[in-house]
């Protein structure tokens, strides 16, 4: 005990002492040049009046420790003006930020440039001149900007960059395309998400006070990954934190159309849902033995070996079906985080940690999942239904991630490892009444759904960057595995039959799925760049190579019930219970049959290789013109092991897609004045199917309905004599030209007017499938063009009145046309329904581009009181999302108007408190999608309503 004690006292005098001891304050700061964007390294940093003073490294950071007290900092550096800092006020134990600092080259007369502490804090003078002298098209968000408006996440500060958009609060779109064409990265290195068939990563699990900068590219050089076509979000997180950081936050999230809410559908889950994953409680009955009992193999001996194993297996089932009515909490969310940077003799350690945790709910009472068909004789227009779907589900969903990072900075070279762990888990039920009129079988049932999906994700990074002494030379490489998997253990389904709550193979049997998805990652990068002096002026020359290799093993493992004899109530948890089951004294009770067996399509490997070569350079050819010219090349290799559902098609790692291209690209800058620019950009990219796509497999979604199937399964008609789809699926090249003038004004204020230009040869859409409805499959189109003008704006009221200068109206439009020229089979099939007095165009709008999108809104931004608000609005024009085929009409996105509400307040001179709430879907709109056809009223494909969400948040800096 008293060893305990002294240890106490030990740790306590310790304390005391660092903070006796820790009489000095820090200055740290960073300096750019104003021409470039790029950190200066070298510039002489001084205190005025003191022989104290530092040099500023190749990240162009320095730190100055002084005692307590008000000073001037001066900075100078050969042919650049002197920057001289005054009122820089220096607190005991703590660190004064300069992280915004720009110097210019004199042209004439040295001068020196005088500004202010709060003028540094009021810009982001860094950002803006990254973006203006960029080799592409870009916009961002900055580390300056999250502390001014308290965005808690990357996906609430995203929104505020020009065309950009997210969908369900997580994923990015640009310019209104989707997924397949747009991409997110982290540091530069792609990385899946939790869902890997996504090209984007959830942007919510990223705390921005672990954030640097968040950079859109709207246009490609050589050196990206070629796979991108609207845009690519890189979040690039902080190595080293300005100063120590200790953050506690918590948020809320209030819905009255859906929380506390007793008619709240759930049921019972494991003890470890609350973390995200399940323990164990609904592993699947058959436990991977690989020999598994049928109902023909055993229903002449119940009571021998395989038998009992049978009936065991029958009776590990879970029974229940139906989910109960509970009252749901509301959502939350808790996050920490912590980060500093210290010396190691002449040498900066940083670190990085943080932890986040959501729990949230949804209720969509009257949601609707319908399918509808063109009726046969020609003369009628109005569509009819094959299957309507309307009831309620209730959705948990619990995210939990935690972000780990290290760094060391010596001299001329810097390392980083960073790891990241996410973990998501979801469940949903479902009461629906269910409508069948297709294929001449007319029934109503009552449908239950249960589903629970677990998704998890580990990254680890390794990557290093080393200059030469002279600065003329920099090598980066970068490392990193991925582990991701996705289990749905024991999805169910079942329909008893109104009004005789009875259950045949007409309604559907009762149905549980076992999927997973395990997948391997490893992406590695080398680049070198090279400094020197071309045509008079300064030039880089860039060159390097990467690396992919992905490998997923993918499994479905579904049975279904035969139900025998047995009569039911109508409840669906009373369906398995034991005087229902097979057993050797009711031989016609209840018995499972495992539908992969003997063939399962769903079951694959797949694997893949890219590897990309670049040269790339950046050089001045006449004056005021910048040219950045690059070609890249990738060898593209994906393989498949798997076969389709007769096995008539059987795959041993055979090569699905072998491609070698190579992706020339054409930047350049013209700069009419200091703050404007004329740029004009071609680049050739590509869109690739996805592992999924590119199979045999078919996935059903319980609550929809649908069906995914894999692109390389055929589709015929007339006995098979006419091909619908061929089932090879191939990649999508794309030309993109842009034109861009942009005016850069001070205190953040743009204005910029583009035009852009694409073309798509082979583009990939969803596709009905004909023979299969509620089946969708990604096929190639005929070839396709999308033409667009952007605007852009951001500016300060401050021109009606001084009083207005820190409101701010924000506007990006954007307005496309696009076209496809239809394939022979489509055309025909589009002809051959056409409605009486409909004329076939040979073109038609292209699947997923926007005809219209816009942002707009007005936003208050106050950096001394803290004080940050804002009313937004977003609305995306009615979008084809499905192609139709045959009697099958195309599905259209109905125009959903967002109007969002935000405030924040940052607390005190520390800025430790900050507070904010927001409002999301003020009008209450649903999100609708609709069946579309010539003389026909829309009809319900999907409905479902959010409601209006008011998140409060509040964090602490400790």
């Amino acid at each position: 005990m008293k060893k305990l004690n002294f240890s106490w006292i030990l740790i306590g005098f310790l304390l005391l002492s660092s903070n006796v001891f820790a009489q000095n304050g820090t200055i740290r700061g960073t300096i750019y040049d104003e021409g470039n964007g790029e950190p200066l390294f070298g510039v002489a940093v001084s205190v005025v009046g003191a022989q104290l003073g530092a040099v500023t490294d190749f990240d162009g950071d320095f730190e100055i420790e002084l005692p307590e007290g008000v000073y001037s900092i001066q900075a100078s550096f050969i042919s650049f003006n002197t920057l001289q800092l005054e009122e820089i006020k220096v607190n005991q134990g703590e660190v004064t930020l300069l992280d915004n600092l720009k110097m210019s080259e004199f042209t004439s007369d040295l001068e020196t440039v005088t500004i202010t502490a709060e003028a540094i804090r009021t810009t982001e003078a860094a950002l803006m001149t990254v973006k203006r002298n960029a080799p592409q098209l870009m916009d961002g968000i900055s580390a300056a900007a999250f502390r001014q408006i308290g965005d808690g996440d990357a996906a609430s500060a995203i929104k505020r960059v020009t065309g950009v958009s997210i969908e369900g609060g997580k994923y990015v779109y640009i310019r209104g395309l989707g997924d397949r064409y747009t991409k997110t990265v982290l540091n530069g290195m792609d990385i899946p998400g939790l869902d890997p068939d996504r090209n984007t990563i959830q942007m919510d699990i990223f705390p921005t006070n672990i954030i640097d900068n968040i950079i859109v590219s709207k246009s490609f050089t050589s050196n990206l990954s070629a796979d991108f076509t609207g845009g690519v979000v890189d979040i690039e997180t902080k190595d080293f934190p300005e100063e120590k950081t200790m953050r506690l936050s918590i948020s809320g999230g209030y819905n009255p159309s859906m929380h506390f809410n007793s008619d709240f559908l759930t049921t019972e889950g494991s003890n470890t849902d609350f973390l995200g994953f399940d323990n164990g409680f609904r592993d699947i009955p058959t436990k991977g033995i690989a020999e598994i009992p049928q109902y023909a193999d055993v229903v002449g001996s119940p009571g021998g070996e395989q038998g009992q194993l049978y009936q065991s297996i029958l009776r590990d089932f879970n029974p229940t079906f139906g989910g109960t009515k509970k009252q749901n909490l509301m959502n939350y969310s808790l996050g920490f985080s912590l980060g500093d940077q210290f010396k190691h003799g002449d040498n900066t350690f940083g670190y990085n940690f943080a932890i986040t945790y959501k729990n949230t709910s949804e209720f969509y009472k009257g949601a609707e999942f319908n399918l509808y068909a063109k009726p046969r004789e020609s003369d009628e227009t109005e569509l009819e239904p094959l299957e309507k779907s309307g009831g309620n589900y209730g959705e948990s969903n619990v995210l939990l991630g935690g972000l780990f990072g290290v760094a060391y900075k010596t001299n001329y070279s810097k390392y980083k490892l960073n790891f990241i762990h996410l973990q998501n888990g979801s469940s949903k039920v479902g009461n629906f009444n269910f409508v069948n009129t297709n294929l001449g079988a007319e029934f109503e049932a009552d449908q239950y759904n249960i589903e629970y999906s677990q998704r998890a994700l580990t990254n680890l990074m390794l990557s290093g960057v080393h200059y030469s002494k002279d600065g003329a030379w920099e090598l980066d490489w970068k490392i990193a595995p991925t582990l991701s998997s996705i289990e749905d253990p024991d999805v169910r389904v079942l329909r008893f039959r109104e009004p005789n709550k009875t259950i045949s193979s007409e309604v559907g049997l009762p149905q549980r799925i076992w999927r997973s998805l395990d997948e391997q990652n490893l992406v590695g990068k080398l680049d070198l760049s090279k400094n020197h002096v071309l045509f008079g002026e300064a030039a880089k020359l860039r060159f390097g190579s990467s690396y992919a290799y992905k490998q997923r093993d993918f499994l479905i493992q579904d049975f279904q019930f035969a139900t025998g004899n047995s009569t039911f109530t109508g409840d669906p948890n009373q369906v398995l219970i034991e005087s229902n089951l097979f057993s050797e004294d009711n031989r016609n009770g209840i018995r499972y049959s495992p539908l992969f067996i003997p063939n399962n399509p769903n079951s694959y490997n797949s694997n893949l290789t890219n590897v990309g070569l670049y040269v790339h350079s950046e050089f001045s050819p006449f004056e005021n013109l910048k040219a950045i010219v690059g070609l890249r090349a990738e060898k593209f290799d994906q393989y498949y092991t798997g076969s389709n559902q007769t096995q008539t098609i059987v795959y041993d790692n055979e090569k699905v897609m072998g491609d070698l291209d190579l992706f020339p690209t054409i930047n350049l800058i013209r700069s009419i004045k200091e703050n404007q620019n004329l740029r004009f950009s071609y680049s050739s990219t590509i869109a690739r199917p996805s592992f999924k796509e590119m199979s045999f497999a078919e996935i059903l979604d319980p609550i929809t309905g649908r069906t995914f199937i894999g692109g390389l399964f055929q589709e015929t008609t007339d006995g098979g004599t006419e091909v619908l789809w061929d089932g090879n699926l191939e990649a999508t090249r794309i030309n993109n030209f842009d034109l861009r003038w942009e005016q850069f004004l001070s205190g953040g204020q743009m204005f910029s007017v583009s035009a852009f230009y694409k073309t798509f040869d082979k583009p990939i859409e969803m596709v009905q499938f004909l023979s299969d409805p509620g089946a969708f499959q990604p096929r190639n189109v005929g070839n396709g063009t999308v033409a667009g003008i952007e605007l852009e704006l951001r500016k300060s009221l401050a021109f009606l009145s001084p009083s207005l200068e820190t409101f701010f109206f924000n506007f990006n439009g954007t307005l496309t046309e696009s076209r496809i020229k239809m394939s022979e089979a489509e055309l025909r099939s589009r002809a051959l329904t056409a409605r009486e007095g409909e004329t076939i165009d040979d073109t038609r709008d292209m699947s997923g581009q926007a005809p219209y999108i816009i942002n707009t809104g007005l936003s208050y931004n106050n950096y001394v009181s803290g004080i940050e608000a804002g009313i937004f609005y977003n609305v995306q024009g009615s979008t084809l999302n499905y192609i139709g085929f045959g009697n099958r009409t195309d599905t259209y996105t109905v125009p959903f108007h967002a109007v969002n509400l935000s405030l924040n307040k940052t607390f005190g001179a520390s800025e430790k408190v900050k507070a904010g709430i927001n409002v999301q879907n003020l009008l209450n709109q649903s999100r609708e999608e609709v069946f579309r056809s010539y003389g026909a009223e829309d009809q319900i494909f999907s409905s479902l309503n959010p409601g209006t969400l008011v998140n409060v948040n509040f964090s602490y800096a400790f």
